[in-house]
């Protein structure tokens, strides 16, 4: 059905300086250094990989609008949906924060960062499901000072994101977290605000915690030895930022959450045997330039995928399923009182879910499907995947029921047979 000679295709911007990397040296990287990636991860990053590269690409598949007037047409193909692809890790992070928006207690929140050693780092690479030990770990913290050096055993809400990387691309797993300031009391009964908790005890508790993680884990002598040095060092918890409304709270920390591990714009130059990038380096303070070989610069980028169905967002306490509910309702009660609004009583409206028409004109401010010629409003003509041959064509009405959105093909129809990665 696809035709390399259609008269009128979807005009493509300059391709990617990331994708041409992979397109022209993932094959040689995988000669070359496959033996360096887990064995575990290689099938993962591969498929990641290829369908990134696909991304877009209308020979594996596409949606057609037609203007029935003109006879204009404006063709895109299909996303990858890849938290690894720049840009669909992007509109993933949109529309997580949006959805949370419905979620977040509307009380002030706190973001802070919660790091390792540097001689831990190699541990989760090599054991990746601790990662999300790590992630408990940082609930345990926060809970710990809210039920035990607080009188009235407060629980609070915790959200908490792994990161593995830094700047510099190394690996460098931390935990984002957006916790609440303060809790609702053991009765669930009324919300505390409590917006101090002492740092010196955070990095005590963290410290423990993580090399308890180790020491359970590892137990060779070579590792005992560096825990009972690591005993002796700080680990370091740095509470950002202070956020005090929702919307806020939920796009801080939803960049965090399907960001990739570099954004195109930090690449200066790529001359076809080397990548130059800059960072923002923290101590000292300042833009700092790296360049290496391009096919370190692939390892770089693709050790940061995840396994398959990991939890890169992890929710705690009165962010859990169970009692997320329960917390905003007894939030509405403590806003009332407090401000003495009776709109909080009121139930929050659903958001309703924006499509991709809505979220080109709210990022660009361009409507695709509006004709360019004559103005007019351009209709769902065909779809038509390169496996699965015509799936829907305007004129053919047969499955006209099946197919209303552009969202719902998009859901149904993988670029392969694989199912697509859901991290959360």
């Amino acid at each position: 059905m696809y035709n390399s000679n259609m008269n009128v295709l979807k005009k493509q911007k300059d391709e990617k300086i990331i994708k041409k990397i992979l397109k022209n040296h993932f094959e040689e990287f995988k000669l070359k250094y496959w033996n360096k990636v887990r064995r575990e991860m290689r099938d993962q990053i591969e498929n990641t990989v290829i369908k990134a590269l696909n991304c877009g690409n209308i020979e594996k598949g596409y949606i057609k609008h037609k203007c029935i007037d003109c006879g204009e047409e404006y063709i895109q193909g299909f996303t990858c949906k890849s938290k690894f692809c720049t840009k669909c890790g992007r509109k993933y992070s949109m529309e997580w924060a949006e959805k949370q928006v419905e979620n977040i207690l509307d009380v002030s929140h706190r973001h802070a960062v919660f790091t390792i050693p540097e001689e831990l780092r190699v541990y989760f690479y090599r054991k990746r499901e601790l990662l999300k030990d790590l992630q408990d770990a940082t609930y345990k913290v926060l809970d710990s000072f809210h039920k035990k050096k607080t009188k009235g055993d407060y629980e609070l809400g915790v959200i908490a994101v792994v990161h593995t990387f830094g700047g510099d691309l190394k690996w460098n797993p931390h935990i984002h977290a957006l916790y609440t300031e303060g809790g609702i009391d053991r009765n669930n009964k009324w919300f505390k605000k409590l917006d101090f908790i002492p740092y010196t005890y955070m990095k005590k508790v963290w410290r423990k915690l993580v090399l308890d993680i180790i020491k359970n884990n590892f137990r060779d002598r070579k590792t005992r030895n560096l825990i009972n040095k690591l005993y002796k060092k700080e680990f370091y918890v740095n509470p950002e930022r202070r956020l005090t409304n929702i919307k806020q709270a939920t796009q801080y920390i939803g960049r965090y959450l399907a960001r990739p591990a570099i954004a195109e714009y930090r690449i200066i130059n790529y001359d076809g045997k080397n990548v130059t990038y800059w960072y923002e380096n923290k101590k000292p303070k300042g833009k700092r330039e790296i360049t290496v070989n391009v096919l370190e610069f692939i390892g770089k980028i693709t050790q940061h995928i995840h396994p398959k169905g990991f939890r890169v967002a992890r929710r705690y306490g009165l962010y859990s399923r169970v009692k997320n509910k329960l917390s905003i309702e007894i939030l509405k009660l403590y806003n009332f009182m407090r401000r003495r609004n009776i709109s909080k009583l009121i139930k929050k409206k659903n958001t309703v879910k924006k499509n991709f028409k809505d979220r080109l004109i709210e990022s660009f401010g361009v409507n695709p499907y509006i004709c360019k010629k004559c103005g007019k409003d351009m209709i769902l003509w065909e779809i038509w995947h390169y496996k699965y041959g015509l799936i829907y064509n305007v004129l053919d009405k047969s499955n006209y029921k099946r197919i209303i959105y552009e969202e719902i093909i998009e859901k149904e129809i993988s670029l392969n047979t694989t199912t697509q990665i859901e991290l959360f």
